[in-house]
């Protein structure tokens, strides 16, 4: 079985342009982020240093209320990461051996990975080609009597078509778990993401829009019953302590993670204004150079909020992997989300799957290339991006 190739591009590359080369522009610079609210952080992590509740302290508590009310919904849990909260809302429904899991396969390994650990089987559902989320046309006919979840992902911080996921859903009485680790904020007929299905799953590495310093994840719900069985879930499936009524996992949030959290919560809704202003920007410096006609850039839904983890365009069959080479001479850091869909991978080889069977999410991997999006980036440095990829196609012997 073959699987997509990739240019590879040195990952050193992105951190030295994250500090000492000024004329380079980094893929995402943490750092700037960080020294705007050092102060807050340091005085937030000193005080649990202080407290030695280490391990679901009270910031843990108030994370969880402050984003239960983020997300619109009554309830939250903290957890380990975004991994984890797939994981356990997958065991939260039972989710166990024979059972199948629907997802799409252009997505983040942790989506397959949560139901293949509990010894179910994924099952891939191609994407659509504007949104690179999951395509509702081609869920149906892959629901069997062993279908028992369905878990779109929210892909770059855009809310799949929960209305038409949700009506097959529904018919066939099968539990939405939303992947929203990339769309803390998004929203979809003004419904936040995380608040619409049975239960979403959010992250909070350091790369996504509210990260910590490390990892930490959270799931939100309407559903109280459910909310508690995940909060057993997460500590052992212990109630009260050392009395075990199944058994669960060790996935409590560290307290420090929360604190840091706390803090950044409060700035969220402006850092997402700045990577929606980033994101229209980019839209006027293609277009000004014609680069719209020639590139597939990203669209916002009009029933949706957009809140841009990524910014993704299609680069033309071929040229993807020469222009992000090209990028890495220029200092300007990019990456590819994901050259090898989950379904080609080699650890999932026995499920049967071939190239060509799933053709969007294949296409996507060959042609998709993210820019530099973080809300503190500046507008000349997304002039030195978009001109670099003018330079790029203004001569025609690269890439051929």
């Amino acid at each position: 079985m073959s699987v997509a190739t990739s240019v590879h591009v040195p990952a050193s590359i992105a951190v030295r342009a994250l500090t000492d080369t000024p004329a380079g522009v980094p893929l995402l610079d943490v750092q700037r982020q960080y020294r705007t609210i050092q102060r807050e952080v340091a005085q937030a992590i000193q005080k649990v240093c202080d407290s030695g509740r280490f391990i679901m302290g009270p910031d843990c508590e108030q994370l969880e209320q402050s984003v239960a009310s983020y997300c619109k919904v009554p309830h939250a849990v903290a957890c380990a990461s975004g991994s984890d909260a797939l994981l356990l809302a997958l065991m939260a429904y039972g989710v166990g051996p024979g059972d199948e899991v629907l997802m799409p396969s252009y997505t983040f390994f942790a989506t397959a990975s949560a139901a293949w650990r509990l010894g179910a089987k994924p099952v891939f559902v191609d994407i659509e080609p504007v949104s690179f989320n999951l395509n509702p046309r081609a869920l149906e006919a892959l629901i069997t009597p062993a279908t028992k979840a369905i878990v779109p992902v929210h892909l770059y911080g855009q809310c799949a078509d929960l209305r038409a996921i949700g009506a097959i859903a529904r018919r066939h009485h099968l539990p939405v778990i939303e992947d929203a680790a990339q769309a803390i904020g998004a929203e979809f007929e003004g419904r936040r993401a995380g608040s619409i299905g049975d239960i979403g799953c959010l992250s909070f590495y350091p790369t996504k829009n509210l990260g910590c310093f490390g990892d930490g994840g959270l799931l939100t719900t309407t559903d109280a019953q459910l909310a508690e069985r995940l909060r057993l879930l997460r500590a052992h499936g212990m109630q009260p302590r050392y009395y075990h009524q199944e058994v669960g996992i060790n996935s409590r949030l560290d307290t420090l993670q929360a604190a840091v959290l706390n803090v950044k919560l409060r700035y969220l809704e402006g850092w997402t204004a700045g990577r929606q202003a980033n994101a229209r920007r980019y839209a006027e410096l293609f277009a000004g150079c014609g680069l719209d006609r020639m590139l597939g850039l990203p669209v916002v839904a009009v029933n949706g909020r957009h809140v841009w983890n990524q910014y993704v365009i299609r680069v033309p069959e071929g040229r993807r992997d020469p222009l992000r080479a090209y990028l890495a001479e220029q200092k300007i850091g990019t990456e590819i989300y994901y050259p090898v869909p989950l379904h080609l991978q080699e650890c999932f080889a026995t499920l049967g799957y071939e190239p060509g069977s799933l053709p969007e999410s294949e296409r996507a991997a060959r042609e998709t290339l993210a820019l530099p999006i973080f809300p503190e980036l500046t507008a000349a440095e997304q002039q030195t991006v978009v001109q670099a990829i003018a330079a790029f196609f203004k001569n025609p012997r690269r890439g051929q």
